[in-house]
C-alpha cells in the first residue's frame, strides 16, 4: 500500500514584482472571467496586495503615468436675473373675456374679438394631444 503525499510549498519572505508582473496579475484577477481568489492562489499573493496594486494602477502610481489632477475648487459667480429694458405692459382686462379649461389642464383666455376660425384650429390641436 502506497500513500501519496503532496507538499505545497509557499515562498516566504519579501518578493519583488515588476510592473509587468503586477499588471499581468491584475489582468488575471479582474479581467474577463477573472477571479481575485484564483489569482491569489495561482500567483501566491494576498488579496490585499492585489487590491493595493489595483488602486495604484487606477491612480497611475503603479505605471508612473500620473493622471491629471481634477480641479477640487472652481470659483463661481452667481449673478441675479437680468433686468428687462422695459417692463411689459400690464394686461388690461375687458368685459367679454372667455376662460376655457381643457380636460388636459390647458387654460385659455380669449375675448370677444377673437377670430373664431383661428380659435377652432387652436382648440382642435390642443384637444388632439
Amino acid at each position: 500500500m502506497t500513500t501519496r503525499i503532496e507538499v505545497v510549498g509557499r515562498i516566504s519572505g519579501r518578493r519583488r514584482w515588476t510592473v509587468e508582473q503586477k499588471l499581468a496579475i491584475l489582468r488575471d484577477a479582474f479581467g474577463s472571467g477573472g477571479s481575485v481568489l484564483d489569482a491569489c492562489e495561482r500567483h501566491e499573493v494576498g488579496s490585499g496586495q492585489i487590491y493595493t496594486w489595483r488602486r495604484q494602477a487606477m491612480s497611475g502610481e503603479l505605471t508612473g503615468v500620473q493622471l491629471p489632477a481634477l480641479t477640487s475648487f472652481a470659483e463661481v459667480e452667481v449673478a441675479g436675473p437680468p433686468m428687462p429694458a422695459t417692463a411689459p405692459p400690464e394686461p388690461t382686462l375687458t368685459c367679454g373675456q372667455i376662460g376655457i379649461e381643457l380636460p388636459s389642464g390647458v387654460r385659455l383666455t380669449v375675448d370677444g374679438s377673437v377670430n373664431t376660425d383661428a380659435l377652432v384650429r387652436v382648440l382642435a390641436v390642443l384637444t388632439a394631444r
